[in-house]
């Protein structure tokens, strides 16, 4: 982002209300923060600057002293707080822990993160989103090295073997954003030019704290917060995938939060092993019940872990697999297998177990009865979401798997032919085969010569028959006929809820049409398409609109309903799910049936 020296085009002071703005902006771009963290950043009494670069980009200083944001897009929904800023409040974002100071020399490099060079602490990898900014530490140094988002979701990252990137950085030590500051400087010893090491002064720290005895309440975060920086076990990064992903648990997200969540926690930490290994099988049960479905077999025991089970446990508990009698999650599910409510093998290679099978007829699955969990909706002013809600805030992507005509391209460079990709990804791929097998036209560096592989992978079963196949390819056109190969599906994201469907993502349809005489009737489906309940909105543009609204299901598609709303409200209906919702223009239609 700042390896490329721009000057800014102005610099100028903020406004108190562009001030209590910024600062609103933060406190929702970074939910753990306290209030501490954004007055160490933002101070209420010192004046604020903003200077503007070319490519939109804002950063935010103190006036006379250091950057301490940047806001790529220049709108709020790619705010960052720079290394300076995380020096000061080194828990303003989570953080991913590099196995060693040896690999913060590919970031201050200009790499981005690879999750082979993340160490996954014990009790398994932390709960995260595509798209959510996290810094990056080394081991036994507290100061953050660099800044950027995450790629994907921890359920996506287990799928994918924890392989490819984990974090597209933004920020880091040493870049120019860094150098741009008048009294530039580092936090600590184990900064150098070129890397970044443990802290002498933090490790000896560390060292000391964890030989004494915590006495209070503040003493027993102190040390939690150094082991959760501290340099691992080195036995630790020699565990098997199982070891890994045992005691994986998940984030709970500020939306979540209730003051009721610390007394929740403080009594599931006084539950017996025998209350815990009932919960665990009430979890299980629930999961098998609601969520898992027998045409995702066979399944990651480690998916089944985190995307399944997990969700089913009760709010503010925290589900730990080690607290139990069986101590691993294997051995669970081996347990499980045994009494023959499951069927479960060990991947020998991968070191996992596998859930095969649900045997449905089991007693204890016909006499459990599920819970039915309804999410209270929130209600929240239109300016609070136009700022960016958290809980309505959508994200859209177009996302490719790899297809049996492609697989063999995925093989060859060592891909993961499992895993969902981008359309930058996916091409990324394919030129990596052709810089593999050196496929670059000697005479013209712009054309790939075709092999068998990839010609087959580019055109098998499309070229008519009697015609020939071609030889070459420009390299322009090489990502997007590699990509049109693969299977198009997409992903779509709002608050903690993450689907990804097969094929293109569909449009949400808006149909104004006359009813007896002069009467209109608007009708929105497709509503499904973008996480929206049909319900939920039709009570919500009753009072909106001030009209008589109801749903229907759509005849011959189960599961999908249309909201029906008196009046000709149609264009203030598209405004309001772009402007509350979030839904994209682009996949809103449109249809005025009463206009000739």
């Amino acid at each position: 982002m700042f390896k490329k020296n721009v000057d800014a085009k102005a610099l100028q002071r903020l406004s108190g209300a562009d001030k209590k703005k910024l600062r609103r902006t933060a406190k929702q771009r970074f939910p753990q923060a306290s209030d501490e963290d954004l007055d160490a950043i933002l101070p209420p009494k010192v004046e604020i600057t903003v200077a503007k670069y070319p490519s939109r980009t804002l950063v935010y200083g103190i006036e006379g002293e250091l950057p301490m944001l940047f806001d790529i897009d220049g709108r709020g929904h790619e705010l960052f707080p720079t290394v300076y800023a995380l020096w000061k409040a080194p828990d303003l974002l989570p953080a991913f822990t590099l196995k060693g100071g040896e690999v913060s020399h590919f970031i201050l490099g200009g790499a981005d993160l690879m999750f082979p060079g993340i160490r996954v602490p014990p009790e398994g990898l932390p709960s995260f989103q595509a798209g959510q900014p996290w810094s990056v530490k080394v081991p036994g140094n507290p100061a953050p090295i660099a800044v950027g988002t995450t790629t994907m979701s921890d359920t996506e990252a287990i799928k994918a073997g924890l392989r490819g990137k984990a974090l597209r950085i933004a920020h880091y030590y040493k870049d120019l954003l860094w150098a741009s500051a008048d009294g530039c400087y580092v936090p600590n010893e184990g900064f150098y030019d070129d890397m970044v090491v443990e802290d002498p002064n933090f490790a000896s720290a560390s060292q000391l704290d964890s030989s004494e005895d915590p006495a209070d309440g503040k003493q027993d975060e102190a040390a939690v917060a150094a082991s959760d920086s501290h340099v691992g076990d080195p036995s630790v990064h020699s565990e098997t995938i199982e070891d890994i992903t045992a005691g994986v648990h998940e984030l709970n997200l500020p939306e979540q939060k209730t003051t009721e969540e610390p007394t929740e926690e403080k009594e599931h930490q006084h539950l017996s092993t025998e209350e815990i290994d009932s919960l665990l099988d009430k979890c299980l049960l629930q999961a098998l019940y609601t969520n898992v479905k027998d045409k995702d077999l066979p399944m990651p025991g480690s998916t089944l872990w985190s995307g399944h089970i997990l969700p089913c446990r009760p709010p503010g508990v925290t589900l730990d697999i080690k607290k139990s009698s069986h101590k691993k999650l294997s051995k669970w599910l081996q347990s499980k297998s045994s009494s023959g409510l499951i069927t479960a093998k060990e991947d020998k290679h991968k070191k996992e177990v596998i859930l095969m099978g649900i045997n449905r007829k089991h007693p204890d699955y016909m006499a459990f009865k599920p819970e039915k969990r309804v999410q209270e909706p929130v209600e929240q002013p239109d300016d609070a979401v136009a700022e960016g809600s958290g809980s309505n805030q959508l994200e859209v992507d177009e996302t490719y798997k790899p297809s049996s005509h492609v697989n063999p391209i995925f093989l060859a460079v060592g891909a993961d032919t499992g895993r969902y990709y981008s359309a930058s990804d996916a091409s990324d791929v394919v030129f990596s085969y052709v810089e593999k097998e050196n496929l670059v036209k000697p005479t013209d560096r712009a054309k790939v010569i075709l092999d068998v592989t990839l010609c087959d992978a580019l055109y098998k079963g499309a070229v008519k028959k009697g015609s020939a196949y071609p030889s070459e390819i420009h390299k322009k056109d090489l990502g997007s006929t590699f990509i049109n190969r693969m299977q198009i599906h997409h992903r779509v994201a709002r608050g903690n809820e993450v689907v990804v469907r097969k094929g293109a993502i569909r449009t949400v349809q808006i149909m104004t049409e006359r009813r007896q005489g002069n009467k209109k009737m608007t009708r929105v489906s497709g509503l499904e398409c973008f996480l929206l309940d049909a319900d939920s909105l039709a009570s919500e543009l009753q009072k909106k609109f001030a009209c008589s609204t109801t749903t229907a299901e759509l005849p011959g598609k189960k599961g999908q309903y249309e909201v029906l709303v008196q009046g000709g409200v149609i264009e203030n209906l598209a405004k309001h799910l772009v402007d509350h919702y979030g839904v994209p223009k682009r996949y809103i239609e449109v249809y005025d049936k009463t206009k000739k």
